[in-house]
């Protein structure tokens, strides 16, 4: 195998920690930021299921009293 694409004309020491320092920085942030997203999608998706049920549960209030008002018999 050749070195010299290792080496990078002896730039080698140089670009690969700074290769390595970049791909661990951005690798960590993604781990942030995903982890950050997962959170607010929880918090998202549980006050959207409360809003869901209070809808819900209005609307069968507004239907009971139609069918308690109407003018029918039971």
């Amino acid at each position: 195998m050749n070195t010299e694409l290792f080496i990078l004309n002896g730039y080698g020491q140089y670009v690969w920690p700074a290769f390595i320092f970049t791909f661990i920085s951005c690798f960590s942030l993604y781990i942030k930021t995903r982890k950050e997203y997962r959170k607010q999608e929880k918090m998202f998706l549980k006050e959207f299921e409360q809003a869901k049920t209070i809808k819900t549960e209005i609307v069968q209030i507004k239907e009971t009293r139609k069918k308690a008002f109407s003018g029918s018999a039971i």
